[in-house]
């Protein structure tokens, strides 16, 4: 990739489609080149705009541009680690356009560039990409049709690494469905897309692909993602040597010194088989290797500790206000706020640190149909909290809105105490023993449209604050694990929570301690 500025280009700071100010060239490959850009029709919002090597010679390469790219933004919408399209077009050189958003992060090529990925952090990095190609070669419904997406050019450059203020490390995969673009014209049919450094036997044979072939670029990132070196090495660099190379040459033995599981090695091995069928069929058997890789800590080393309140949260916005006078009344702050371009558009939770006037404050962010949130609006609130300490320390973060009509919405989201941004959400809901829930719609508008509050038990808040503290002292590893476990955890409350709450209701209009 290029650096900002090194190139002089012809469309720099020049407006596309009279909507998008194009300000700087920030990367170039085979694919094309990406830049960053401006939209003006959003305020001056920060985009990147990537324009594709080919242009677009007859209408048929334009309608299967205008079908992958449609494709591609569902796709984006679906997965929150794959980088979301926004628009699409042609310029007038009939050269199509990519519009996506900015992501301000590292890419994998960078973090490796020095030094191979400890175990942790690999396993972390690496299912997060799986979730990714996952989703992708599930496919997507469009006119009726199941579209299964195959990236075609896996390999660390076009993975993402940034920081997310809930998650910690978020992967966002770029450029799906971008090869099979840049290679659909006429003109281009006997040539290769991809890199040969990370491409299938199959794909440099210039065969139809399947998602086994991107199983085999993936094994040849792994490899190097933990070894810092390549699995194969042609006696020299030409399509020829290439081919020999993937067709031929057997994948170097990784160095015993690096200490990796049997199992993760064999799968990396499995992954690399010349034989499509040899691999591992789909993603998801992949994961489920990787999930099995290293079991988790004997249960006495565990600790489980579910906060139940004292008392059952509030039934109204008024008492929540009144009880907890520490949280700012932003509602109207609130009501400002745009669902991030960096979430999908479906139907999730997660936790939101905002800023006012009065201070920053705890939010939980939920996307739900419009007509579920208005059913939701008269609910009774309840929230409680599970820590768990290996082999992860991480919160469940539970709350649920319980009607008696509609029954119990379950809002759960989770807490990485190993991240600072995850410590720091902890003591800001300990200390303000309260906090704001803000809904957005799936469909329509992504302005927030309705907003409520409910407090926190004091007990709870004392735990999140020496949760928090904890969690500074413990170790960490294998995140996904302990989620799989608080999900168990959050299944087994179900019953009882359900059960209490239709207690609940039946005193519906008590006092709140009643």
């Amino acid at each position: 990739m290029s650096r900002p500025g090194t190139t002089t280009d012809t469309r720099h700071r020049r407006l596309l489609a009279n909507r998008y100010q194009l300000i700087e060239l920030v990367g170039s490959g085979a694919m094309g080149q990406v830049y960053r850009a401006e939209d003006k029709l959003l305020g001056g919002v920060t985009v990147a705009v990537k324009f594709l090597s080919q242009a677009l010679l007859n209408k048929n390469m334009r309608d299967r541009f205008e079908r992958e790219a449609t494709i591609s933004a569902l796709l984006g919408e679906k997965s929150n680690h794959i980088v979301r399209v926004r628009d699409y077009g042609v310029d007038e050189k009939e050269i199509p356009f990519y519009v996506m958003e900015f992501l301000q992060g590292e890419g994998l090529s960078e973090v490796i560039k020095f030094r191979p990925l400890p175990i942790a952090r690999f396993l972390k990095l690496t299912r997060q990409i799986c979730f990714g190609m996952e989703c992708a070669h599930k496919g997507i419904m469009f006119q009726g049709e199941m579209c299964a997406i195959i990236h075609r050019d896996i390999k660390p450059s076009n993975i993402l690494v940034i920081q997310d203020p809930a998650l910690g490390e978020l992967v966002k995969i770029l450029d799906f469905g971008i090869a099979k673009l840049v290679q659909s014209g006429e003109a281009q049919t006997q040539s290769f897309m991809g890199t040969l450094a990370y491409c299938s036997p199959e794909q440099i044979e210039g065969k139809e692909l399947d998602n086994r072939s991107d199983i085999y670029s993936l094994g040849v990132m792994m490899y190097e993602m933990l070894t810092g070196d390549m699995p194969i090495f042609p006696e020299n660099s030409s399509f020829g040597g290439w081919y020999e190379a993937h067709h031929y040459t057997k994948p170097k033995p990784i160095s015993p010194q690096l200490n990796l599981p049997s199992g993760l090695e064999n799968l990396i091995f499995q992954c690399l088989a010349k034989a499509p069928n040899d691999r591992p069929q789909t993603i998801s058997q992949l994961l489920q290797s990787l999930e099995k890789l290293e079991p988790s800590k004997p249960e006495s080393q565990q600790e489980t500790v579910v906060a139940t309140p004292t008392v059952i949260a509030d039934k109204s916005k008024s008492n929540a206000i009144k009880s907890q006078p520490k949280l700012p009344k932003a509602e109207a702050h609130c009501l400002k706020m745009n669902w991030p371009d960096n979430k999908p558009k479906q139907k999730i939770v997660f936790p939101h640190a905002i800023k006012a006037s009065e201070g920053v404050f705890a939010s939980l962010w939920v996307m739900l149909e419009e007509q579920d949130i208005l059913n939701r609006m008269s609910s009774i609130r309840y929230n409680q909290f599970v820590f768990i300490t290996s082999p992860h320390p991480m919160i469940l973060w539970l709350t649920v809105l319980y009607h008696r009509d509609y029954g119990p919405r379950w809002l759960p989201c989770y807490l990485d105490l190993k991240t600072s941004s995850g410590q720091r959400f902890a003591r800001l809901l300990g200390e303000l023993g309260a906090y704001w829930i803000l809904f957005f719609p799936l469909d329509g508008s992504n302005r927030c449209q309705h907003v409520m509050t409910t407090t926190i038990a004091p007990n709870q808040r004392k735990n999140l604050q020496e949760w928090a503290n904890k969690s500074q002292l413990l170790k960490g590893g294998k995140p996904q694990v302990t989620k799989r476990m608080l999900r168990q955890e959050f299944e087994k409350l179900k019953p009882a929570i359900v059960e209490k709450l239709d207690a609940l209701n039946s005193n519906a209009f008590r006092s709140p301690g009643n």
